[in-house]
C-alpha cells in the first residue's frame, strides 16, 4: 500500500490537461454489454474502476482490451448475466449493468452495491424503474434477481434525481418495446454523454440534459467503431482549485466551460481571475481568497464532488464561508483531517462553518474516500511543511496520475510504500 508524501508551499504554474470522465466512461462500458460487436472508445482515464469494470465485463464473457487510453470491447460471446459480490462490492457503478443485462439476456442476478443495500445511496429507484418497465424483482442474499423476457415502455417518475439511476433506466429502455419517459431525470453532462452514446448506436433518445427524457425503443443496436469520452469536470475543478489556493497560474486543457458554470461562478466570487482561451480555461490566484457561501446541489447546482476540494479553498479564505451539503448530507469525514492540519471548521448539521486560517500546516492525514482524498493532497501542495495521505487507493479510484500532473505544474509530491 502506498501513500503519497507532500512538501508543500509552491505554486501551481503550467499547463495540465484533463483525463476523460471516470463518471461518463463507466456507463459506457455497461452499454457495451447492449450490442454485439466491437465497440471502440477513446480518451479513456487509466483508474481502479475502470479497471475493475474491465474485470467484471470479462466475467459476463466478453473480450476486452484497454490500452494507452483505448478500450475495445466485444460483447458478442457474452453468456452470463451474474455479476458477483466480489466485483460489485468494490465499485458502486458496477450496479449499471443490471439494466443492460436485462435488456440483452431477460434477467441479471447482480450483487448490491458495496456499503449500499436500501441505505444511504440507495439503489430503489432504478429498482423501482425497471419494474415499471415489466421487470419481476427479488432480492435476496444481498443479490438483486431481475426476470423479464421483454421489457416494455412505460413512464418512470423519478422520487428523487439520481444520475446512475437515470442511466441505468435509459440502459434499460432502449432495447424495450413502445416509448420510455423518465421523470425528474438527473441532467449531469454524463447522463448526455451515455444517450449521445447510444444514438450514435442507433438508440432513439430525447432530451437528455432536461429533466424529462425520451427513449423509444427499438430492435437492434449497433458497434460504435470510435466514441472520445468527455472530460472530467471533477478533475478540472480539481486543478481550477489548487491554482487559486496556492496563488498560482494554470492552463486547464481539455475541459468544458459550460459544464463547470457553477464551480467557475464561485471561483470568481472567490477573487480568482478566470479566462477562457483556446482548449482550456485560464486560472490565476492573487493570493487573496474570498469566502463564499455555497450549496450542493445537482446539476446544474454546485457539485456534490467539489465539495470536499472547495472547503480546502475556504479553509485559507480571509472570513466565514458556509457550506451546506444536500446531496450526501454526511459527506464531511475530510473536515477532521483538514483540521489536523489547521483548519478551524465546525460541522452543524449537513452543514459545515468554515472560518478561514492564514495558512494550513503539514500533518499526517487519512483519506476517507476519493473526493475526501483530493482535498487533503491540495491542502498539502498549499500548506507550510510535510503533509502524509494515506489510503490513496481511494485517489486512484477516480484520478488519473493526479501526482505527477500536480508535480508537472510545480508541486514537490511523490509516492512512498507504507
Amino acid at each position: 500500500m502506498e501513500k503519497i508524501i507532500i512538501e508543500g508551499g509552491r505554486k501551481l504554474e503550467g499547463e495540465v490537461t484533463v483525463s476523460g470522465a471516470k463518471n461518463a466512461v463507466l456507463p459506457l462500458m455497461a452499454a457495451c454489454i447492449l450490442v454485439e460487436g466491437k465497440n471502440t472508445i477513446t480518451n479513456v482515464p487509466d483508474l481502479a474502476d475502470v479497471r475493475t469494470m474491465v474485470k467484471l465485463l470479462e466475467i459476463l464473457g466478453a473480450e476486452v482490451e484497454f490500452e494507452n487510453g483505448t478500450l475495445i470491447i466485444d460483447s458478442t460471446n457474452m453468456d452470463t448475466w451474474e455479476a458477483p459480490y466480489d466485483l460489485v462490492k468494490t465499485m458502486r457503478a458496477s450496479v449499471l449493468v443490471l439494466g443492460p443485462l436485462t435488456a440483452r439476456f431477460g434477467r441479471s442476478r447482480v450483487s448490491l452495491p458495496g456499503g449500499c443495500a436500501i441505505g444511504e445511496r440507495p439503489i430503489d429507484q432504478h429498482l423501482k424503474g425497471l419494474s415499471i418497465l415489466g421487470a419481476k424483482i427479488e432480492i435476496e442474499e444481498g443479490y438483486v434477481d431481475t426476470i423479464a423476457p421483454k421489457l416494455k415502455g412505460g413512464v418512470i417518475p423519478f422520487d428523487v434525481s439520481t444520475v446512475t439511476g437515470t442511466e441505468n433506466l435509459i440502459l434499460s429502455a432502449v432495447l424495450a418495446e413502445g416509448e420510455t419517459v423518465i421523470l425528474n431525470a438527473a441532467c449531469e453532462p454524463e447522463v448526455t454523454d451515455l444517450a449521445n452514446f447510444l444514438i450514435e448506436m442507433g438508440a432513439d433518445i430525447s432530451g437528455a440534459g432536461t429533466d424529462i427524457i425520451t427513449i423509444n425503443g427499438v430492435n437492434k443496436l449497433t458497434p460504435i467503431k470510435e466514441y472520445e469520452v468527455m472530460p472530467d469536470r471533477i478533475e478540472a475543478g480539481t486543478f481550477l482549485i489548487g491554482s487559486v489556493l496556492t496563488g498560482g497560474d494554470v492552463l486547464v486543457k481539455n475541459c468544458r466551460f459550460e459544464n463547470m458554470g457553477a464551480l467557475i461562478g464561485k471561483l470568481i466570487e472567490a477573487g480568482a481571475q478566470i479566462t477562457r482561451e483556446k482548449g482550456g480555461i485560464r486560472i490565476k490566484g492573487n493570493g487573496k481568497i474570498k469566502s463564499v457561501d455555497f450549496t450542493t446541489l445537482p446539476y446544474p447546482g454546485f457539485p456534490t464532488d467539489m465539495q470536499a476540494q472547495m472547503m480546502t479553498l475556504m479553509s485559507v479564505a480571509d472570513g466565514l464561508s458556509i457550506i451546506t451539503e444536500t446531496i450526501f448530507p454526511q459527506r464531511f469525514l475530510h473536515a477532521g483531517e483538514l483540521r489536523r492540519m489547521g483548519a478551524d471548521i465546525k460541522l452543524v448539521g449537513n452543514s459545515a462553518v468554515v472560518r478561514g486560517v492564514k495558512a494550513l500546516s503539514g500533518a499526517p492525514t487519512m483519506a476517507s474516500d476519493l473526493r475526501a482524498s483530493a482535498s487533503l493532497v491540495l491542502a498539502g501542495v498549499a500548506g507550510n511543511g510535510r503533509t502524509e495521505v494515506s489510503r490513496i487507493y481511494h485517489l486512484d479510484r477516480g484520478y488519473d496520475k493526479l501526482d505527477k500532473k500536480l508535480e508537472n505544474l510545480g508541486a514537490r509530491i511523490w509516492r512512498e510504500k507504507e
